[in-house]
């Protein structure tokens, strides 16, 4: 899963989220992206992953308080403007998302653009907040769904009972280490107890080699990486390459 579109250049990392960053992914074959969504003033969903703009625009202060039409100047890495999520999904219609979303106004705004686009079958909606993604569950009960942080800890920590499913999380999407590095996550009792109650296991983000080495040999479902080349060469490698 390329990362908010991932890079095979390091010149281009501060190029995240954008239509470019996407765009090359595809073209390598990549059929899964992960991107971010935020709010705009005005409602518009836009794929950008922090809530202010001043790490990778020529722009400050928090997205929130521009609208759309305000975002028109502003541009990513020096050069790429900023993307609607709609417009993505529309573009790379035959690409599967997985989408975070990163302020409460897109839980509710999410489930109409994903209809508009007929996107709901090609998403995987993510979200660090529990609230956030048991709102967007309610509004669209179809989509899939990533589970939620008390989801995570059940099949990571919840010893004795995790062999029972929790939630409708289709797909847990996990660091290899919580808790400030200090635990390990990714294990393979816990991959074994998603997998036991149908869960698939996503892990980022992941931009070693030797790492993604490992976690494909514990049985990982899904690598989200920034370095876009090196995991498809490793999957080649492996005869896993699905692009």
């Amino acid at each position: 899963m390329a990362h908010r579109g991932g890079w095979l250049r390091l010149e281009d990392r501060s190029r995240e989220n954008t239509w470019y960053a996407f765009a090359q992914a595809v073209a390598e074959g990549y059929r899964y992206l992960e991107t971010d969504v935020h709010t705009t003033a005005d409602g518009l969903l836009v794929a950008f992953h922090d809530s202010e703009l001043g790490r990778v625009t020529d722009a400050t202060g928090p997205i929130r308080s521009y609208s759309w039409a305000d975002l028109a100047d502003v541009r990513v890495g020096g050069s790429d403007p900023i993307s609607l999520i709609e417009e993505l999904l529309a573009e790379f219609s035959a690409t599967y998302f997985n989408i975070d979303l990163k302020d409460d106004a897109t839980a509710e705004a999410l489930p109409a653009v994903l209809a508009r686009t007929g996107a709901e079958h090609r998403v995987c909606v993510a979200s660090f907040s529990t609230s956030r993604l048991r709102r967007f569950r309610k509004l669209a009960p179809n989509v899939l769904t990533a589970t939620t942080p008390a989801e995570i800890a059940w099949y990571g920590f919840g010893f004795g009972l995790r062999r029972f499913r929790l939630g409708v999380g289709a797909a847990m999407q996990v660091p290899v280490r919580v808790a400030g590095e200090r635990l390990r996550l990714v294990r393979p009792d816990v991959i074994a107890a998603a997998h036991k109650a149908g869960v698939a296991v996503h892990v980022w983000t992941i931009d070693d080699r030797a790492e993604m080495e490992h976690l494909i040999d514990l049985g990982v479902d899904g690598i989200v990486t920034n370095e876009i080349g090196i995991l498809k060469q490793v999957l080649i490698e492996r005869g896993l390459w699905e692009g």
